[in-house]
């Protein structure tokens, strides 16, 4: 099988470097084409250029790992989110269709419009609340008229490799004596290497089914998420108990953290307040287990150099 990895320098593009390697070759690019094999695009703004650069490859999976996600910046720059998250998608599916490839797509909880306390269920209905969402709902949609199409939905994604969440929180708590964390967005904290085995285990599914009705029953949108739930506040909490009991001699000026709303913080873009997914269809059809999120973390914090906090 080979493999068509774009976005291969992001947190979920890294991971997905190492978990789809025993499946086959995997000719993994990146933004810049000067450091891609050959010269081929990587680059989603480059729409002719990606075409010409898929048909050269001619895979048998195309899995796009890349995004426009910066949140508050896509609300001034709507035309290259929707360039980046739904024009270059819904080319992505029809050179997948006329190559009769499989593409693996992700797409976020941001969709939805984060009503409610009930996680969300894939055929429930949309309604985001800001561009990126709306950008990525339409990248969604182009998908359907690939038909071995495999949509993510995911939440709250970080990774050892470059920034996260965590990482910040620890920088801060280094400077500051007190920290206001937002205890009213509900989600799930979940690792790119998660998101990158989860594929690899998918993809071992969907082309390796002996039918092709079968593996047609597969396509579609799944969520996937750690199990368990948590908020922005607890996360950071957990984060300087991780912390402390990785380093001892730590030193986090922090000595208070206080829940607060999300209206506290001005943001250019709203944020839904549920992030709640329900992976019951993925861990069903697929039979996998999905680890409690401060499992994840956890491994992610011994992987990330605390001392550099202090």
């Amino acid at each position: 099988m080979k493999i068509l990895l774009l976005g291969c320098n992001g947190q979920v593009g890294w991971e997905l470097q190492r978990s789809l390697a025993p499946l086959g070759p995997v000719v993994a690019l990146g933004r810049d084409s000067a450091h891609n094999p050959n010269g081929w695009c990587g680059d989603l703004t480059q729409l002719d250029a990606l075409a010409q650069t898929v048909r050269a490859v001619a895979p048998d999976v195309i899995v796009n790992a890349a995004a426009h996600t910066a949140v508050d910046l896509a609300e001034s720059q709507s035309d290259l989110a929707q360039l980046v998250n739904a024009q270059a998608p819904a080319l992505l599916a029809q050179q997948a269709k006329e190559l009769g490839c499989w593409l693996v797509h992700y797409s976020t909880d941001y969709v939805f419009d984060g009503s409610g306390t009930r996680a969300w269920c894939e055929t429930d209905g949309t309604g985001p609340l800001n561009v990126y969402g709306r950008s990525k709902l339409e990248g969604e949609q182009a998908l359907a008229q690939c038909q071995r199409h495999v949509i993510l939905r995911t939440s709250w994604v970080y990774g050892a490799r470059g920034g996260n969440f965590a990482k910040t929180m620890l920088r801060l708590a280094a400077q500051r004596e007190t920290l206001q964390v937002i205890d009213d967005q509900h989600g799930a904290p979940t690792g790119a290497d998660l998101l990158a085995d989860v594929t690899a285990h998918l993809l071992r599914r969907v082309t390796g089914s002996s039918a092709a009705a079968d593996a047609s029953a597969l396509a579609g949108i799944y969520h996937l998420a750690a199990a368990g739930e948590t908020t922005w506040f607890d996360y950071a909490r957990y984060v300087f108990e991780q912390a402390r009991q990785i380093n001892p001699a730590i030193k986090l000026l922090v000595n208070e953290v206080r829940p607060v709303a999300s209206s506290a913080f001005v943001t250019a873009a709203r944020r839904p307040l549920n992030s709640r997914l329900d992976t019951t269809k993925l861990r069903s059809t697929f039979a996998l287990h999905l680890p409690h999120w401060q499992a994840g973390v956890a491994r992610m914090m011994k992987e990330i150099d605390v001392e550099t906090t202090h």
